[in-house]
């Protein structure tokens, strides 16, 4: 088997079977990061690292751990000396996904097969340079020729969604749909919550000041989001605390954090509860999936915060979350009338989630995440949920991705991940191959299409 060739990660015959059914179906990715006015406005890229570094913060992350220099990562150094110096060091990342990921997209995309390292850079850089002028290298032609049926982009409730009202009427091939995420609305110690929560009143025409206006701001641009397509809403935590909290202390503590009162963690605990709650109600009456993002730990790194602000690379990934104890309340009160995807940052909580997801059969458990999105990662979550749970039940693939042109390689990394575990399980005589070929479509296509776009 040669580097990235027809059988790449699929190690049996039956695996590369089962990936002959799957390959070519549509794509659907229920969260991503993608930019929609990119999307609506349809340019050519310019180069390629604006297409596959610009954005990326996995590839700022290994850049670093190989000691480039900050300018040439996120710094004033030209894209074409940034490519140079990611390219130096690209021979470096051997073994993470990103080096699969980069080298599927130039060869799938750009049809260069080169592998990327000093010597190769600049030949690599001018050949991407002619293929991106061309019409077919526009994000929208790139989407249609994936075939990404349907994309759920990221978004704060206190903007208005332009381009994703534009793209109903100037995307034909792609359905971009926004997914509503209130994360910088629901922690009240946060220096700017109230400037958020006064965007968020300005947004929707509310009066923020009391509980009762703030919370028919946050239904009102829930419905604006549903109007629009959305299916989803998503929420990430670091720890996940749920309980029952009468709206009166929600109310004293909303009014002590509009008036600049210190909160005490309790307060602040008692205030994500509430809202918690309030948010699965918003999302079952409007037939909407729950997405709870659980284990990510944000700007760990203080300098590069400072230096930078979020979404940096700054982040890493804990332990200490107590999914049993934090959803118990939670799962118990919404048990039956809404759907929910359970996406856990460290694999060590899997057993946990697995089995939640078991009992409540309402409960999904969502792709794996971040750190463990690659074929290991991958193949781990998918063998323990065959195992434990139903794989059939499986949410499916999600890019969670701030690139377009990496729609095709994680979701062809996924699929290939898939039917190599199920090709395998049916060579050693666990499962038939009919049944095998049925999951792998279902986790493929069908899966998200009934959970999220029904």
């Amino acid at each position: 088997m040669a580097f990235l060739d027809e059988n790449y990660l699929l190690t049996t015959g039956t695996a590369r079977r089962l990936y002959e059914d799957v390959r070519n179906l549509p794509v659907l990715d229920p969260h991503n990061h993608a930019d929609a006015g990119e999307i609506v406005l349809n340019r050519n890229w310019l180069d390629i690292w604006q297409v596959e570094g610009a954005t990326d913060h996995y590839v700022w992350e290994l850049m670093r751990r190989c000691g480039v220099a900050e300018e040439k990562i996120t710094g004033t150094a030209c894209p074409r000396e940034k490519w140079r110096a990611l390219a130096e060091v690209f021979p470096d990342f051997v073994g993470n996904p990103t080096y699969e990921w980069v080298h599927l997209d130039l060869r799938r995309r750009f049809g260069v097969d080169q592998v990327i390292c000093a010597e190769t850079g600049d030949e690599i850089w001018e050949r991407t340079a002619r293929v991106l002028t061309l019409p077919e290298m526009r994000p929208q032609q790139v989407l249609a020729a994936v075939q990404v049926e349907k994309l759920c982009t990221t978004d704060d409730p206190t903007l208005h969604l332009p381009f994703h009202e534009a793209a109903r009427q100037e995307v034909p091939s792609t359905a971009v749909l926004p997914t509503w995420r209130p994360d910088k609305l629901v922690d009240p110690t946060r220096s700017d919550w109230r400037d958020r929560v006064l965007r968020l009143g300005e947004e929707s025409g509310e009066d923020v000041s009391v509980l009762a206006g703030f919370e028919r701001a946050l239904a009102a641009t829930h419905a604006y989001f549903r109007r629009l397509g959305a299916v989803a809403s998503d929420h990430g935590f670091t720890r996940i605390e749920s309980r029952f909290v009468p709206r009166a202390r929600a109310a004293e503590i909303y009014e002590a954090a509009w008036r600049g009162r210190t909160l005490s963690s309790e307060e602040r605990a008692d205030f994500q509860a509430y809202l918690l709650r309030l948010f699965g109600e918003l999302d079952a009456d409007a037939g909407m999936v729950m997405q709870l993002h659980v284990g990510a730990v944000r700007d760990y790194r203080r300098r590069l915060w400072q230096e930078l602000g979020p979404d940096a690379g700054g982040d890493i990934s804990t332990q200490q979350v107590d999914w049993v104890g934090g959803l118990h309340w939670f799962l118990n009160e919404f048990d039956g009338p809404l759907k929910i995807v359970l996406y856990c940052l460290d694999p060590t909580h899997l057993p946990t989630v697995a089995t939640i997801a078991r009992a409540f059969p309402n409960v999904f458990v969502g792709a794996a995440w971040w750190f463990n999105d690659s074929p290991f990662g991958m193949a781990l979550q998918l063998k323990y949920l065959a195992t434990v749970d139903l794989l059939f039940n499986h949410a499916g693939m999600v890019t969670d991705s701030r690139k377009i042109l990496s729609f095709g390689s994680r979701t062809e990394m996924f699929r290939r991940a898939v039917c190599r575990v199920l090709g395998e399980m049916v060579e050693e005589g666990q499962i038939p191959e009919d049944p095998a070929r049925r999951v792998a479509r279902r986790l493929a296509y069908d899966g998200p299409r009934e959970l999220f776009f029904a």
